[in-house]
């Protein structure tokens, strides 16, 4: 996808430096980071100057390679597995990523085993890019279907940032969007602004506005005044965890407006690559729930008058802030699953008939 004009991946592998946007930065300033070490690529995911589960996943496979340029020993390589898991709990991504970057190093021949990281790390990444631009053209169908029927833009409603940003390229959320748009189908997106990091209006709103897609950025309690007024054809959402009942943990406040959806008739989509389903935890109650630090809520940046960064505190100084990252909400409130083998109902049915 595009930054002004210009092509860009959110991380690539150049001269034995992994590269990636620092989200961070992102909307005021555009700045290409290096990470040059595993403790780097774990401050990064930690930190989310990368964020998104398929995004993560690739972090952490490069992050193994890292790994191996400092130190090729297996002790080392098995000890930056471990942290690469521990840096964020919730997305099932991060895991899948190390695990499998582990089984394929497993015995290789410590004279081949950094070439065989860096083309399994790169293998992820184009993995999910076509995984991502699947699940947008599976995605499309259902815009076109609402498209047709009312000649008109179709007005869809997201919550946090599964854009490009948040995989390698296309996104998950955002993928049927982007195809749509090229496709000459008029689509405006309701933008959450997803306090506290503000991904919906810092990234989503971001990448629409590079790519040329209409968008406006509304509070994230917003959506289900707009859903009653019938200003919302439909929503799409990204997971950072799918149970195989269906069940879909993402960005917190996702829950509420699967509720909203539910009670307006709005139909209610998670779009989402395999590599973001869980197969072992069976009850939604077992998925760790990360909490961040809660200065993430008393405290907000921004650009001011002279075009600095600023930070600032909003909240009273002896007040307390929980700051819960995310929620679960139950597959009997999602129309649907967009996946890049189709489309399914959000069961364990439904997932086991895609993929077998």
């Amino acid at each position: 996808m595009k930054i002004k004009g210009k092509e860009y991946r959110t991380i690539w592998f150049e001269n034995n430096v992994v590269k990636i946007i620092d989200q961070t930065k992102l909307p005021h300033q555009f700045e290409i980071k290096d990470l040059k070490t595993v403790k780097e690529s774990i401050n990064a995911i930690k930190t989310m100057e990368v964020r998104g589960a398929p995004l993560i996943g690739a972090t952490a496979a490069y992050g193994l390679v890292l790994a191996i340029l400092e130190n090729n020993d297996q002790s080392f390589l098995k000890r930056s597995a471990e942290d690469l898991i521990k840096s964020r709990p919730t997305a099932i991504n991060l895991k899948w990523a190390v695990d499998r970057m582990m089984n394929k190093l497993s015995g290789i021949n410590s004279e081949k085993i950094l070439d065989v990281a860096s083309i399994e790390a790169k293998e992820i990444c184009e993995e999910d890019i076509k995984f991502c631009e699947r699940i947008g053209l599976n995605g499309l169908k259902i815009i076109e279907g609402i498209y047709n029927k009312k000649k008109d833009a179709v007005n869809i409603l997201t919550h946090c940032n599964a854009g490009w940003l948040a995989t390698i390229n296309w996104g998950t959320a955002t993928s049927p969007i982007y195809h749509a748009h090229k496709k000459g189908i008029p689509v405006h997106v309701w933008a959450d602004e997803t306090r506290p990091r503000n991904q919906g209006a810092n990234l989503t709103s971001y990448e629409l506005n590079e790519e040329g897609i209409k968008n406006t950025i509304i509070a994230d309690n917003t959506g289900g005044i707009l859903m009653q007024r019938g200003q919302v054809d439909m929503c799409i959402v990204g997971t950072d965890r799918t149970l195989s009942n269906g069940d879909v943990c993402n960005k917190v406040g996702t829950y509420l407006k699967a509720l909203a959806a539910k009670d307006n008739n709005v139909p209610f989509y998670v779009a989402l690559p395999s590599s973001t389903i869980d197969w072992n935890i069976k009850n939604s109650k077992d998925i760790p729930i990360e909490e961040r630090s809660s200065e993430e809520l008393s405290k907000i940046e921004g650009v001011d008058e002279d075009g600095k960064v600023k930070k600032v505190k909003i909240y009273p100084n002896k007040s307390k802030a929980m700051n819960l990252a995310f929620d679960v909400t139950p597959a009997k409130y999602i129309t649907g699953l967009i996946t890049e083998k189709g489309i399914c109902e959000a069961s364990e049915k439904g997932l086991k008939n895609l993929f077998k």
